[in-house]
């Protein structure tokens, strides 16, 4: 039985050499699609199906991809899908003429078409559009996955994404949605007096972040560079040189490994405001959070995988101290030593490494017991400062710093501290990070010498947060990983 079907199953190679000699058909008649430049546009099904007692009987002209045709006759139908939706057409010989009826019933499906006519409803009362005219505006040469099935297969879908596009009409919406959470992120940040600049990506110090980068060589100047793995270190020059708040929506690269939400280039924002602390930019999430939730969804009650999270209701607010006491019972601050820290890690199989400090391993032990609880939006405050080389102090307790992570669904999904603007003491920081460097720790910043003469040249009090994109389009899309919200992410090459 396989094989008999098998044996009924079109001769693919066949189906593509007929679509190309119906292009070498239409090219010899001197009707070659490829050389119409424009087609005049006046409506969108949506906007026709949503307008439709104001344009019955009215003339539209739509363009878009013929999804579906069903030829009867002297009549036939089809379906044409464009930015917004699909439409019926109804294309009948005695109205747009023998000749054209004729060229249509050749169109294929995946062909772009024109079409003009007057907007009514079937007998089945569906809103459609009468052809008084059909145009073929570019000839589709490949076959479009099967109608029912659509493209499924996940691998071709992320390295094909022209074609999961047209196939799964949730791809589409999930992508115009991303575009609107970033044009809506940029509409309060403008509105709070925020000012969008640009800053270098290929620079010969990727500081700013605990990350790998991806290293070139730039033959011109015969001199290697890095792709930067933030937007800090330039954003924070801007300060010292006046501009008090800016910000900065831009791809960055880390030489890291690939999964459900993890890229190795990808979309990072970044905003330093002068005059204010690490509260500041907590008050600044919580409102961007709860305005972007609201303009774009609607609702500032989102669902991820069936769990609601309310972005209406106060942000919670912990020390990383506490929150690890909560989760595994361990007291950081009943331990002192670095031996009692290891200590605490045996006894609770916390995994760690020779360099490890005692604030490593506050963090190992809040990656190991807190991340996954952390569902609800939550500040995470005050971070050791061994993992902290760019953030003040607390001034009463100088082993932390005034940091906060923010985490949903157990993700983190903004940094933020008060910025350390003492030049002495980033010198004596980035020193340390050098050491750790030494140790065999690639992610290790290294000292920026014109940074530090930013510094001195003066930097006042300031706050500053990064954003994971990507990460806050997967939540307010349900996305299940960020490859999903990537229009072409990072793929492993089929030759490999």
């Amino acid at each position: 039985m396989a094989e008999q079907n098998r044996a009924q199953e079109p001769d693919m190679n066949q189906l593509l050499k007929v679509r190309r000699q119906k292009l070498a058909d239409l090219q010899e008649a001197g009707q070659n699609p490829f050389v119409i430049t424009k087609y005049d546009v006046t409506h969108h099904s949506k906007e026709i199906k949503d307008n439709y007692d104001a344009l019955e009987g009215k003339p539209v002209s739509v363009a878009g991809r013929m999804m579906a045709k069903r030829v009867m006759g002297k009549a036939s139908f089809c379906n044409v899908q464009d930015l917004e939706g699909n439409i019926q057409v109804y294309v009948a010989r005695d109205e747009i003429g023998t000749d054209a009826y004729a060229a249509f019933k050749k169109y294929d499906v995946g062909d772009l078409v024109g079409v003009t006519g007057t907007v009514f409803t079937t007998k089945m009362g569906e809103i459609s559009i009468h052809a008084t005219g059909m145009t073929l505006l570019s000839k589709s040469l490949q076959i479009l996955p099967e109608k029912f099935h659509g493209l499924t297969n996940t691998d071709l879908r992320y390295r094909q994404r022209y074609v999961d596009l047209i196939m799964n009409p949730e791809v589409k919406d999930t992508f115009i949605k991303r575009s609107r959470i970033i044009s809506t992120i940029r509409k309060y940040l403008d509105s709070q007096g925020f000012m969008e600049v640009e800053t270098p990506m290929l620079v010969a110090n990727a500081g700013g972040a605990a990350a790998r980068p991806f290293e070139t060589h730039f033959n011109a100047l015969d001199e290697d560079f890095k792709l930067r793995i933030s937007l800090e270190l330039y954003l924070k020059r801007l300060i010292v040189g006046g501009l008090e708040r800016v910000y900065e929506i831009g791809r960055v690269f880390r030489n890291e490994g690939l999964d459900t939400r993890h890229n190795p280039e990808f979309t990072l924002m970044e905003l330093y405001q002068a005059y204010t602390d690490y509260h500041g930019m907590m008050d600044l999430t919580e409102n961007l959070y709860r305005y972007v939730a609201q303009e774009v969804l609607g609702t500032t009650k989102i669902v991820y995988n069936g769990t609601e999270m309310d972005l209406g209701q106060p942000f919670a607010r912990i020390t990383m101290v506490d929150a690890v006491k909560q989760y595994s019972g361990v007291d950081f601050h009943e331990i002192h030593t670095l031996e009692e820290a290891r200590a605490a890690a045996k006894a609770h199989h916390v995994e760690y490494e020779e360099r490890h400090r005692k604030g490593d391993i506050l963090n190992l032990f809040f990656e190991e017991f807190v991340e996954e609880h952390l569902i609800q939006p939550t500040f995470v405050m005050d971070h050791p400062i061994e993992i902290s080389p760019l953030t003040k102090k607390k001034p009463e307790d100088p082993e932390y710093v005034e940091r906060f992570e923010f985490f949903m669904n157990g993700w983190e999904m903004a940094n933020a501290y008060s910025e350390l603007n003492d030049p002495v003491d980033q010198r004596e920081r980035f020193k340390a990070q050098e050491a750790q460097l030494a140790q065999g720790d690639e992610e290790a910043n290294t000292t920026d010498e014109d940074f530090l003469n930013a510094l001195e040249i003066g930097m006042p009090p300031t706050g500053g947060i990064g954003f994971g994109i990507d990460r806050m389009c997967m939540l307010l899309t349900d996305s299940a990983a960020i490859r999903d919200v990537l229009l072409f992410p990072t793929m492993k090459s089929l030759d490999k």
